[in-house]
């Protein structure tokens, strides 16, 4: 799944998206409510893309164990964070039968049921498609005459030449 832009921040109900960078705070949107407010330095904020599940292996990232509760659950909701917590214990087992059970807590267990719920509510749950890469292709430059010129790459940088000809065409600013 797809988490970026999406904070929790402690202390505070529910989900919140990055908004913008402010001079001492940052400024965040309840995913629900979709009311602004400013997050200061002081309080902790944390990234769902920057958690990770626990497991006997590796961690997890909290993007896979989404991934896989919405395969499991057959893309519906999981089961409330409230209900019971050997039934919570049990299900989370179902989905990720590796966790450490010694460093992940119920608590973990049940954030992570409220978080999925939430983004699921909010259809937010968006899968994560492999990356294709893209080959650049070459484009081909035409001199002023209109005849082909060398190729050329994007990231190729233009002669010295040429920058000197751009700056005499540019015209001057009044600061100047």
């Amino acid at each position: 799944m797809i988490l970026k832009d999406i904070l929790a921040i402690s202390g505070e109900k529910g989900l919140f998206r990055f908004i913008a960078q402010g001079k001492n705070a940052i400024i965040v949107e309840h995913l629900e409510t979709k009311k602004r407010s400013s997050a200061y330095g002081s309080a902790k904020v944390s990234s769902l893309e920057d958690i990770a599940i626990f497991t006997d292996k590796e961690d997890l990232p909290l993007g896979k164990v989404f991934d896989l509760i919405h395969e499991k659950e057959n893309g519906g909701p999981a089961p409330d964070s409230k209900s019971d917590v050997i039934k919570l214990k049990a299900w989370f087992e179902g989905i990720l039968p590796e966790y450490s059970k010694d460093k992940v807590y119920t608590s973990d267990i049940k954030k992570v049921a409220q978080w999925y719920n939430i983004l699921h509510n909010l259809n937010l749950l968006v899968k994560e498609e492999p990356e294709k890469e893209v080959e650049e292709k070459p484009t081909k430059v035409r001199s002023k005459e209109g005849k082909p010129a060398k190729e050329k790459t994007a990231d190729e940088k233009p002669s010295p030449e040429t920058e000197k000809k751009k700056k005499k065409a540019a015209p001057k600013s009044k600061t100047e």
